[in-house]
C-alpha cells in the first residue's frame, strides 16, 4: 500500500511540499476529476470491503477536492450509475457528507456544541492528567497500536484514514472520557481535509452527541477493530516504527509479547476494559 493515498498520482510541481517531505495532492478541478475516474475504473467495485481496510488503497480520497470545492458532489454522482453494491455504498457516504452540511446549516451551534448530553458533566475528566492523557492520545503514544498508527498518520501527512478515524475519535471520548471537541480540534489543525461541518458532526457522530448519531454505548475497541481491518498488521508497522518487527496480529496486542519484544513502545495509558465500563456507568447515570 501506498504511505500516501495519492503519492502515485501525476504532479507538475515539485514532489513535495516547500519545507516539507509530504507529498501533497495536486491541486485543481482537473486533477481532481482525473483521480476519480481512476478510482471509479479500477478501485470502485472494491469499495464496500476494501473502504474500511486501513491496510489497503480503498478510498478515493475525494475528501480533499470536495472540501476545496474542486469538484461538486453531483459530479460524483452522475458517474456512479448502475445499482451496484458499490455505488449504493459510495452514494450513501456522499449522503451522509450533505446530512451533516445540512444539521450544521440548520444548528451552527453544532460546530463547538454537543447537540444532546449523553453522560453527566462530571464524567468528562479534566485537570493535569486529562492533560496528559490528551498529550499521549496527540502524540501517538496511547499503547494501543491502531490508535497510535492513526495519530502518527495524521501527523505525518495531514490525513487519516475513515475507519481509524472513528477508532481514534472513539479512544479520545470514551477510553480517555475526554470531551469530543478537543479531539475535533485538533484534527482540524491539521487534516488536509478537515472540513468543519464533517469534522465536526463525525465526531458528535461517534461521541453519540449529534443528530443520527451512534449509539453512546457503542465503544469502539482499538484491538478488535485492528484485527478486524488490519489483519495483518501492515498498516500499524507502517506507522509505529517500534513494533515494525513484530508479526502478524500480534502487532495489535503488544502487552502479550515477550519482554523486551517492543522496549521502545509505551505502555498502555488505560485498561480499554475498564474504562469501557466506566463510559457506560456514566450513560446509565444520565438515563
Amino acid at each position: 500500500p501506498r504511505s500516501v493515498p495519492w503519492a502515485s498520482l501525476p504532479s507538475d510541481g515539485p514532489p513535495a511540499a516547500p519545507g516539507t517531505d509530504v507529498d501533497l495532492p495536486r491541486a485543481g478541478e482537473a486533477a481532481a476529476r482525473h483521480r476519480w475516474a481512476a478510482f471509479v475504473a479500477d478501485d470502485l467495485a472494491r469499495y464496500p470491503t476494501d473502504r474500511d481496510r486501513p491496510d489497503l488503497d480503498g478510498t478515493s480520497t475525494m475528501s480533499v477536492p470536495l472540501k476545496y470545492g474542486e469538484v461538486h458532489p453531483r459530479t460524483l454522482l452522475a458517474d456512479l450509475t448502475g445499482g451496484s453494491a458499490a455505488v449504493a455504498s459510495y452514494r450513501s457516504e456522499l449522503a451522509w457528507r450533505e446530512f451533516h452540511a445540512d444539521v450544521l446549516w440548520h444548528r451552527p451551534d453544532a460546530a463547538r456544541t454537543s447537540l444532546r448530553d449523553v453522560v453527566p458533566d462530571d464524567a468528562w475528566a479534566s485537570g493535569p492528567s486529562a492533560d496528559a492523557l490528551f498529550d499521549a492520545w496527540r502524540d501517538g503514544r496511547t499503547g494501543y497500536p491502531l490508535v497510535d498508527a492513526g495519530m502518527r498518520q495524521l501527523r505525518a501527512i495531514g490525513w487519516m484514514h475513515n475507519r481509524v478515524r472513528m477508532v481514534t475519535a472513539s479512544f479520545l471520548v470514551k477510553d480517555l472520557h475526554l470531551p469530543w471537541q478537543r479531539g475535533a480540534a485538533h484534527f482540524l489543525a491539521w487534516l488536509v481535509d478537515g472540513d468543519v461541518p464533517q469534522n465536526q458532526l463525525n465526531w458528535q457522530w461517534v461521541a453519540g452527541t449529534g443528530r443520527d448519531a451512534a449509539p453512546y454505548f457503542r465503544v469502539f475497541n482499538p484491538v478488535l477493530q485492528g484485527k478486524k481491518f488490519d489483519p495483518d498488521g501492515r498498516y500499524v508497522r507502517q506507522w509505529v516504527p517500534e513494533l515494525r518487527d513484530v508479526p502478524g496480529a500480534a502487532v495489535h496486542e503488544p502487552w502479550r509479547l515477550p519482554s523486551g519484544a517492543a522496549p521502545d513502545y509505551p505502555q498502555r495509558v488505560v485498561d480499554h476494559a475498564t474504562e469501557r465500563e466506566v463510559a457506560l456507568e456514566a450513560f446509565g447515570r444520565l438515563r
